[in-house]
């Protein structure tokens, strides 16, 4: 499946990147190597992740506490948000 990061995503990916590489440096570049190897597994296998809200997936990064939510579109995975997974996810409806 081909990968489409969306801009929103994107920038979910990168405020949390500044947050974490304030709070400790290198931290930062530790959460981007965790997003990259969950998007690797949903790539991988897209289907095996749970449904969080209509046709929205869900896949949890290891070591921090957040998800990479996504949607399948034919051959496409629209990777739409990531983010703390205390938010709630019904407030992705905007981006599908």
């Amino acid at each position: 499946m081909k990968v489409n990061i969306r801009p929103e995503a994107e920038e979910d990916i990168f405020d949390s990147y500044k947050w974490y590489e304030e709070r400790d440096v290198g931290l930062g570049e530790e959460f981007l190597r965790a997003i990259d190897a969950c998007i690797a597994s949903v790539q991988r296998n897209p289907l095996s992740y749970p449904i969080v809200h209509k046709q929205i997936r869900r896949a949890l990064l290891r070591k921090f506490p957040h998800g990479v939510f996504y949607i399948i579109e034919n051959e496409n995975l629209n990777i739409i948000a990531c983010f703390h997974v205390r938010r709630d996810p019904k407030k992705l409806e905007g981006r599908v």
